[in-house]
């Protein structure tokens, strides 16, 4: 969602810039040549257009409700936008402690990934889930999804987490190699 944030701010920041550049040479050029009309954009005839419309006109109407909706999209996601902090207990009431799903994820990644039998792991983390996704380094797993599960829960368990979040963990076996 970031990614998101960060892609409109920069197409939003490109369009202001080049809108500040177009009124700049649209000024320039007044200044040097008065009642020429514009050098890129015809401002008489824009002018003209508008000023044939009213408030109450169909196309005015729907560019409000389209700039309103587009508004309400770009607020609803700079809310969601925000860093998913996982909140640890505080030390003292003055202190707040909080630590980003991606250390949890890989302190839970690392612990899973020291087991015997894994081959591979991927752990992503949030605030409520810590999934745990391992490849066996052998057909048969026996007892590894339960040692794994044991493990991840044990390296969040040992975590001052306010919140202990829940923990899936699926194994999967080695594909067999022609």
């Amino acid at each position: 969602m970031r990614l998101l944030v960060r892609l409109i701010t920069t197409l939003l920041g490109l369009a202001i810039a080049a809108a500040g550049v177009l009124l700049a040479i649209e000024v320039v050029w007044a200044l040097l040549r008065p009642n020429t009309g514009g050098l890129i954009v015809g401002w008489r005839s824009i002018y003209s257009g508008l000023n044939a419309l009213s408030w109450s006109a169909l196309p005015v109407r729907v560019t409000a409700a389209v700039i309103a909706v587009v508004g309400l999209l770009l607020l609803l996601i700079a809310l969601n936008a925000g860093r998913k902090d996982i909140r640890l207990h505080d030390p003292a009431p003055e202190v707040t402690v909080t630590t980003d799903p991606r250390s949890l994820a890989r302190l839970v990644g690392h612990q899973v990934r020291g087991q015997d039998g894994v081959a591979a792991a991927a752990v992503t983390a949030s605030a409520k889930q810590v999934q745990v996704k391992a490849t066996a380094q052998f057909r048969e797993s026996g007892d590894l999804r339960t040692r794994l599960t044991d493990t991840a829960e044990h390296a969040v368990r040992d975590l001052p987490l306010r919140a202990a979040p829940k923990v899936l963990v699926s194994v999967a076996t080695p594909k067999e190699r022609p």
